[in-house]
């Protein structure tokens, strides 16, 4: 499913975006690097991609690193509730 919503998983950006969506569509669970590159799979050509997005979430505030687990932040979380029009 989150899959299809970012179709060009390459652009490190738009990756970012599909790890962070992923993370806050599975909260309160807690997804393992493993999981999380199970479900958006490996983008061609670009080893480490996923693992690169979850340290840039982690530097940016987004998301907290509990051992293997990755989860959102507060404010990332805080940021999803909000109202968007």
């Amino acid at each position: 499913m989150i899959e299809h919503m970012f179709a060009t998983l390459g652009d490190p950006e738009v990756l970012e975006a599909a790890v962070l969506r992923l993370l806050l569509v599975e909260h309160p669970a807690q997804l393992t690097r493993a999981e999380i590159e199970r479900e958006l799979g490996r983008p061609d050509g670009v080893p480490g991609a996923i693992e690169e997005a979850i340290r840039r979430l982690v530097g940016a505030g987004l998301a907290h690193l509990n051992g293997e687990f990755v989860v959102p932040s507060r404010a990332a979380l805080r940021f999803d509730e909000l109202p968007i029009d």
